[in-house]
């Protein structure tokens, strides 16, 4: 019996150059700046909102256009949340009187969700408090033209991962 010989595992030199490249470096840098930024605006929201940064989520997109029917699968799809997840959030939501389900007109099997008024009162006061996060530690940093690159930037990023 010949068995194929194993290939010489990987040298801790090769491993340490892979894990310090460019390019997971960079990345790295990416991910950590944008999680302590949600971080940041999620303390926030809790602190003088009562509401989490997901649930602001959920709010932005129900009030972005006013009639509009969203079905708790298009607020999982939109928020990349699992189905699960994001009954048990809209569930924390209703108890706290910031949304309400309601039959689809089109299909008995389908619930939609709409914000309360309260939750039109909650997202507002959320929304100042995000911006007001955002732009301490998103804006100010940089200059207006670095600022500038750098949504330029993100913008390209964005269509390349949708277009694939």
């Amino acid at each position: 019996m010949n068995a194929t010989p194993l290939p010489d595992p990987p040298s801790a030199a090769a491993a340490s150059d892979a894990a310090n490249s460019r390019l997971v470096r960079d990345f790295g840098l990416l991910i950590k700046s944008a999680t302590r930024l949600e971080q940041r605006i999620d303390a926030a929201l809790r602190r003088e909102c009562g509401i989490s940064h997901t649930m602001l989520e959920v709010l932005i997109r129900l009030c972005r256009e006013p009639g509009e029917e969203v079905s708790q699968r298009q607020l999982a799809d939109d928020l990349t949340l699992t189905s699960s997840g994001t009954t048990r959030l809209i569930d924390r939501m209703e108890e706290a009187g910031l949304v309400r389900r309601v039959p689809s007109p089109g299909d008995r099997r389908v619930a939609l969700v709409e914000p309360t008024a309260e939750g039109r009162t909650a997202f507002l006061h959320g929304a100042t408090v995000h911006a007001e996060v955002v732009e301490r530690y998103f804006v100010r940093p940089l200059s207006p033209t670095e600022y500038t690159r750098m949504t330029s930037a993100l913008t390209v990023i964005a269509r390349a991962l949708w277009e694939d």
